[in-house]
């Protein structure tokens, strides 16, 4: 147990404490390992957080931007690699990991795995089975994207001044080694791409190890190239190198030597050629200029030539025997309108409008006639129906009542006044004669 006088440490201290015995130790300061790649997820632009394990055991791992960046291949899930760092250990959780400064693939070289993982991508996606344009025949103008130093550029222009003197070569120069070429690369192309006057492109470098021919097998590199709307010959490296360049370009060159004699053509042998096909012109041209004498000749001793007249004595007798039928054929088609026409007339004439129209006014006549009588009787029938109704009328007429002595009231809006109640004491009322009316007023009401 402990006494009174012991001290306790606190967990940072502890912690703090095994820290410094990792920092310090000297066997912890650069770790080699090899192991699987577990729990391993891209992380774009980022930290890589991930764990490497073998049979028995597991460690963290973490391996910051600044050293993910310079690694060549992209790691994956269960991958097998070698890494080189630092071990330490990770207050907060009391964990211990490893600092990764570098990684590269097991069994195989990190260039060559990336170069692998890209030629694998970029196949998936077509990029190396598109159609591959045939190069200008005969170019005037052609740019050259290499470093302006050394011997790539002065073999290209060896070659083609020699093949062809008349083509333009224009150096487009570019860094094609180190950190800064696949940029370079790049850049130079879309400059050529603004252009509408080349012909065709040579991109290429001489020799080297993969290190040094790595910027042409850069993915940025390679699809600038495969967007190009120019014919590109590409010279990277000796025969037996081949990079993702020449794998996407138009077509290969082995060397830059071999690319400038496929971008141009032998002038010599063009002009043999010219000359050569000016003789078969010509010798083609005297034969058929023989030919078509032979035949013209022929012709003129020929029968129609002798007698051109009997060319056309047939088809003057055929005339005369169309110009017969046609008129025939007229005459019949004539004698045929007259009859129809003389048929069309009798009808016509049997249905006259005129006669319609007399029959339409003895119609009209009638009906006006039944109109007037029948108007008549009804206006005399309305007449004693009206004399009957005025009679029943009057019968009911008020004035008849008015006559014989009797008289209504009304008040001063005209409302019959008919029972004791309507009338109020000194209350003003009409009171309707046979003849007229007078103004009177209640004196006094009695029941």
């Amino acid at each position: 147990m402990p006494n009174a006088e012991t001290e306790f440490l606190t967990v940072t201290q502890l912690t703090t404490y095994l820290k410094q015995k990792f920092d310090f130790d000297p066997y912890l300061q650069k770790v080699y390992l090899t192991g699987e790649l577990s729990n391993f997820r891209l992380r774009p632009n980022s930290h890589q957080y991930f764990s490497l394990k073998d049979d028995h055991a597991k460690i963290n791992a973490i391996m910051f931007k600044s050293a993910f960046q310079k690694v060549k291949f992209t790691p994956e899930e269960g991958m097998k690699v070698q890494i080189v760092g630092r071990i330490s250990l990770y207050e907060p959780a009391g964990s211990y990991q490893i600092y990764v400064d570098s990684m590269e693939p097991l069994g195989v070289g990190a260039l060559y795995q990336a170069y692998e993982q890209l030629k694998k991508k970029l196949s998936a996606e077509g990029l190396f089975a598109k159609n591959k344009r045939p190069l200008a025949k005969y170019p005037q103008k052609i740019a050259v994207v290499t470093s302006p130093s050394g011997a790539v550029i002065h073999d290209i222009m060896t070659t083609s001044h020699r093949r062809d003197s008349k083509v333009q070569l224009v150096l487009f120069p570019a860094v094609v080694q180190g950190q800064a070429a696949a940029a370079s690369l790049v850049q130079r192309l879309e400059q050529i791409y603004q252009y509408d006057d080349f012909d065709t492109i040579i991109i290429g470098r001489g020799g080297g190890s993969i290190e040094d021919l790595w910027p042409f097998n850069e993915e940025i590199v390679a699809r600038t190239m495969a967007a190009s709307p120019i014919p590109i010959i590409s010279s990277v490296g000796h025969e037996t190198d081949t990079t993702i360049a020449d794998l996407v370009a138009d077509v290969r060159a082995a060397t830059p030597t071999a690319a400038a004699e496929l971008a141009t053509p032998q002038l010599s042998d063009v002009l043999l050629e010219i000359q050569q096909l000016r003789f078969r012109a010509i010798n083609g041209f005297r034969r058929s200029l023989k030919n078509w004498q032979q035949l013209l000749q022929t012709q003129q001793k020929s029968f129609l030539f002798q007698h051109p007249e009997r060319l056309y004595q047939g088809y003057s007798q055929q005339l005369d025997l169309l110009v017969q039928r046609f008129q025939s054929v007229a005459q019949q088609y004539a004698t045929t309108q007259q009859q129809e026409f003389q048929t069309l007339n009798q009808r016509l004439l049997r249905q006259s409008p005129l006669n319609q129209v007399q029959n339409n006014q003895l119609q009209v006549q009638n009906l006006q006639r039944r109109a007037i009588r029948a108007f008549q009787v009804d206006l005399q029938q309305r007449r004693v129906e009206i004399q009957h109704a005025a009679a029943n009328l009057d019968q009911l007429s008020p004035l008849k009542t008015l006559a014989r002595g009797y008289t209504y009231a009304s008040d001063q809006q005209g409302q019959p006044l008919v029972k004791l109640t309507d009338f109020t004491v000194a209350q003003e009322f009409d009171l309707h004669l046979q003849d007229g009316q007078i103004k009177a007023q209640v004196l006094k009401k009695e029941q």
